[in-house]
Formats: structure tokens, sequence, C-alpha cells
């Protein structure tokens, strides 16, 4: 079973990785390129070399680019962390996949410095943007990356999720300063330097040449309910997680979410996936 899917993990990180999947599935299709090199239209093992090129920036010790690597395909991981990306080094190795998984020092706006511009099938942006002076900057920096046909998937923290958790907790005044702060910080002592609503991200998608795919509210109930419950409480866990997927993609919910997910596609990889699907038709 792959990292994201551990069931206390999962609430975290199972509506991304089931997006994340589905997408390189698709590039998988649409360029007919297996985990072995063969033109085998899908991913399969796990011992040869080939698939796709995915880039995950910031991407620290490996919670998607492990189990990216286990699908079939080659990961570079570009992270500021020397200990994160020795915990990467050691992660692949216990997962079997090191030989698929690279880890390079370096941060997102010196990101070809360290690697190809224009090298990669798919990028990762997962935590990123919250930390960068500049915001689309960075998310430029991150379609540079890609190959005329490529995807980005996109996860930033998103502004209704922290001011209904301030709230609750009965923070008032941060939660309505976190309204006004024009980058969704409640105070001073706010470890997230930034926070954006849904639809700032996808302004930055569109901005930078992407089609937005799809968006998702991620963690929509999961930091509001008490932990006691998920874990003690039979089936609590495997009904929350059925919930999170249930309300992730319903626009309702993503006001409230403690993360949003956005999925980009260049112009090229729209094509090339609605291909197969004419041609079939």
């Amino acid at each position: 079973m792959s990292d994201p899917m551990r069931p206390r993990a999962s609430l975290r990180t199972a509506v991304v990785w089931d997006v994340l999947k589905d997408a390189l599935d698709r590039r998988v299709k649409a360029t007919g390129q297996g985990p072995d090199g063969a033109a085998d239209g899908g991913v399969g093992g796990h011992g040869a070399p080939g698939g796709l090129d995915v880039l995950d920036t910031g991407g620290g010790s490996g919670n998607f680019a492990v189990p990216v690597a286990r699908l079939g395909h080659r990961v570079t991981v570009v992270d500021p962390s020397p200990n994160a990306l020795f915990a990467l080094e050691r992660r692949a190795a216990e997962a079997g996949v090191a030989d698929r998984v690279r880890g390079v020092q370096g941060d997102v706006h010196g990101l070809f410095d360290v690697v190809e511009r224009g090298g990669y099938d798919a990028v990762l942006c997962h935590g990123v943007l919250e930390y960068v002076d500049d915001p689309a900057e960075g998310m430029r920096n991150v379609v540079s990356a890609l190959r005329p046909a490529g995807v980005v998937s996109l996860l930033a923290a998103g502004l209704g999720g922290a001011v209904l958790a301030r709230a609750l907790a009965g923070h008032f005044s941060e939660a309505h300063r976190a309204l006004d702060d024009p980058a969704g910080r409640w105070g001073e002592g706010d470890p997230v330097p930034r926070r954006f609503t849904a639809e700032q991200l996808t302004e930055l998608v569109q901005g930078a040449g992407l089609r937005v795919g799809a968006v998702h509210g991620v963690r929509v109930f999961a930091d509001l309910v008490p932990g006691v419950l998920v874990d003690t409480e039979p089936g609590a866990l495997e009904a929350l997680i059925k919930l999170e997927a249930a309300a992730a993609e319903l626009s309702a919910f993503h006001s409230v979410a403690t993360q949003l997910h956005v999925l980009g596609e260049t112009p090229g990889a729209a094509e090339a996936t609605a291909a197969p699907a004419a041609d079939e038709a």
C-alpha cells in the first residue's frame, strides 16, 4: 500500500493522491509509455525503468515522490532541506525505488539551477507557494519545467479553513484578522506566511498558461473532527475518508477546506488526453 493511502495519513492525502494518480495514468495512456518503456498504455509494476519524468518541488521526505516512483515513474525531488533529502533517500531505499528517485537541494525560485527546463511530464507543487515571495513567479517556474504536454498538481493552504478553525477555537479576533489580511494570516504567531482562496489559485494556474482541469477541497472536515473520535469509534476513519472524498469536488466546500488542490494542464496535455477518446468514437 502506497504511503499516501495509509489509513491515518489518507485523511490528509487521499483526495490529492487519487487525482494525481489518475492524471499520471492519463498521461501514460496518452503517450503509450508504460513503466518498462513499452507501449502498453498503462502503469504497471515496480522493477524496470521507464514511465514518466516527474518533478516534485518541495517534496521533502517523499510523501508523494516515493509512491509515484512505486507506480513506475522517475521522480526528481527539489527541496531546500538536507535533512529532508536524507530522509527521502532512506525512504526510497526502503521502498525499493532508490533507482527511480533523485533528490537535489534547491527551491522553486532557483529551480533551473538544479533541474532541466522543459524536462518533465508532470510537476508536483505541494505546500510551496505559501512560502515564496512571489507565487506568480513560482508558478511560472513550475510551468517552465513542463514538457509541451504536461500536468501540474498544485496544493496550497486554504484561507477559509484557517478562518473556520480559529473561530471554532474561540479566537474570533484572529479569525477576523485572517479574513481581512491580504495574505490570510491570523497574527504574528501564524506559522503559514500566505493562504489562498480557490479563485486565487485558479488565477495563478491560468495566468501561467495552464488550463484548470479540476479543483478539490482537501481536509474539509478532518481538522475539525476530534482525533479521539476518529481513532476510537469503529468505522469512523473509513466513513470520514469517504465523506472527505464526496465533499472534495463540491465548490460549496472549497471555501472551508484547510487545503486546496488544483490540477493544471498544458493545452498540449488536454489535446493529447482527448485524442484517444476521439479516435475511439
